[in-house]
């Protein structure tokens, strides 16, 4: 790792990592490769499922959405989990658990049934994904070697995902029951792999007893909220179903909030918010997954309904992103370290407004060379950029005791806004509500949608300039943000003012800072140097209340 005043280092001179450490890499890709190949899959196969089980278009939704809510509506437990019960134990239970519910999944012969598995792998998925994330930030040391090993994560998980497409079209080819079945046995042999490699890794002091209010309403909030804007579309976003349900997730929100704040051992510890940098990163997460996923639906849509081409055609249209994230994989860890995570970040979400804006040219005569072509390589390109930019966003500067928490708060922005931006966009394209419309009625009603899944990509953009502001003016933003302390205690808790205050600046001088930059400098988490307060006095830290300094983007 290197100081913004020294060059970057070079692969050569970079710690060579052993064969165990790439085993334990591979193992935690290919859970993460597994979780986003499964999304992908199961559409393309749901006309088959409809077919052979006689379900209709309204249960058919749940199998999407059934998965949907088991993943989106324990991210926040599963990444709590983590943390408390030990990393390796929650991934290890949890990728047996998916394995099980594959093959579940792609033997059961009623509708409900095959519901209730995808709600399981959900849910399994939900521990696995933080689990998994959490053990590659606190195996792979901050900078370049942890930005190397996040940026071929996540390129597994955006290559799954292109590759789900292509493998379903295949499968299904076939029968609907493979494209379930498959992940089954690469869980199994991913979990025997995991038994030997996966570290063992300590579990949190819970002396503090375990938040159960805090996981009740956190739970039971996510979980509300992802089934009412699921649901949404179909019933009326401004139905009395719809309005109440909105309400009631925003009162165990604000129940939730209030725990916590009162918690002795919070399910989300809430000082991890006060960094700017922290609160892009998930905002940009749901804008760029929210803007992805809703594309994917209105383009998949387009293709097969007015082009009338096959799923596997489609599945091959959408290949160049995948083979462009795939090739990139290594290379971005490099890329991050040079530039930065705010201005790769940026010219991310550039690429991507180019890429929807671009789409919007379509007509009801395939254009592929001049349209769909383009468009695909600037989203592969925008794809690589971003996602493993906004993972090491989001983990740096995170004790390792809270990046489980800090995993699942990621996840779970990431799902959150895929759920709501697709029913936001399904509402904008089916406004017009035709029994049956003409192809072009059909086209006409796509280009909203495809505005405003622009548009979503534009905030993208936005969210990621204040961080790129403080760059060109040379400051850091430094947040001092103490654990939580027992209900009751006061000053415990301290927070630094921003860089342009004094004690910041003393803070800043006085502690290792540590970036995305590849710069060096975290203090000791359980360092005992003074931090100031929020009113300017200082206090000195304990096991108790433990600072961590939140460096900039």
């Amino acid at each position: 790792m290197t100081s913004p005043l020294t060059a970057a280092p070079t692969a050569a001179t970079q710690e060579r990592w052993s064969p165990r450490l790439w085993g334990t890499l591979l193992v935690l890709c290919a859970a993460m490769f597994l979780d986003a190949l499964d999304v992908s899959m199961v559409g393309v196969a749901l006309p088959s499922i409809a077919t052979d089980l006689g379900l209709s278009t309204a249960t058919l939704q749940w199998i999407v959405s059934g998965y949907i809510l088991g993943y989106g509506g324990l991210l926040l437990l599963g990444g709590r989990a983590a943390d408390l019960l030990g990393r390796r134990r929650v991934f290890l239970i949890a990728l047996a658990v998916f394995a099980l519910a594959s093959l579940l999944g792609g033997l059961v012969d009623s509708g409900p049934l095959l519901i209730a598995s995808r709600f399981i792998k959900g849910l399994s998925a939900a521990f696995t994904a933080p689990a998994g994330l959490s053990i590659i930030t606190t195996t792979f040391k901050e900078g370049p070697e942890r930005n190397r090993a996040l940026s071929i994560y996540t390129t597994c998980a955006a290559t799954g995902f292109s590759m789900g497409l292509v493998l379903s079209g295949l499968l299904t080819e076939l029968s609907w029951r493979w494209t379930m079945l498959l992940p089954a046995p690469v869980a199994l042999i991913a979990l025997v792999f995991a038994l030997r490699l996966i570290p063992h890794s300590p579990r949190e002091d819970s002396s503090g007893g375990y938040d159960l209010p805090g996981a009740v309403t956190g739970t039971a909030a996510m979980l509300l909220l992802v089934f009412t804007v699921v649901q949404a579309p179909e019933v009326g976003w401004t139905s009395a179903r719809t309005l109440l349900s909105f309400l009631v997730a925003a009162a165990l929100l604000v129940t939730f909030v209030l725990v916590e704040r009162r918690s002795a051992s919070p399910l989300v510890r809430l000082g991890v918010l006060r960094s700017g940098s922290q609160v892009r990163a998930q905002l940009g997460a749901a804008a760029f997954f929210g803007s992805y996923v809703a594309f994917q639906f209105i383009v998949t849509q387009y293709m097969q309904s007015l082009l009338g081409w096959s799923a596997l055609q489609t599945a091959l249209a959408f290949l160049p992103a995948g083979v462009l994230v795939a090739l990139s994989s290594t290379k971005i860890g490099a890329v991050v370290d040079r530039f930065g995570t705010p201005r790769v970040i940026a010219v991310g979400f550039t690429l991507l407004v180019v890429a929807y804006a671009l789409f919007l040219r379509i007509s009801l005569t395939p254009q592929y060379a001049a349209v769909i072509l383009p468009s695909m390589l600037l989203l592969g390109a925008a794809c690589a950029l971003v996602f493993p930019s906004l993972n090491i966003q989001a983990t740096n500067g995170v004790d390792d005791r809270e990046q489980g928490m800090v995993s699942g708060l990621l996840n779970t922005s990431i799902q959150v806004g895929g759920a709501l931006f697709l029913a936001v966009v399904t509402a904008v394209i089916t406004a017009d509500g035709e029994a049956s419309p003409s192809p072009q009625a059909t086209l006409d009603s796509f280009r909203p949608g495809l505005a405003v899944v622009a548009v979503i990509a534009l905030a993208g953009l936005l969210i990621t300039l204040p961080g790129l502001r403080r760059k060109r003016a040379g400051t850091t933003e430094s947040v001092v943000v103490a654990r939580s302390a027992p209900a009751g205690t006061e000053g415990t808790a301290n927070t630094a003012g921003s860089a342009d205050t004094a004690g910041a600046a003393a803070t800043a001088r006085s502690a290792r800072t540590a970036d995305s930059t590849g710069s060096t400098s975290t203090p000791d988490s359980t360092g005992s140097t003074d931090t100031p307060d929020s009113t300017g006095s200082t206090t000195t830290d304990t096991a108790e209340s433990v600072a961590k300094v939140a460096v900039r983007d």
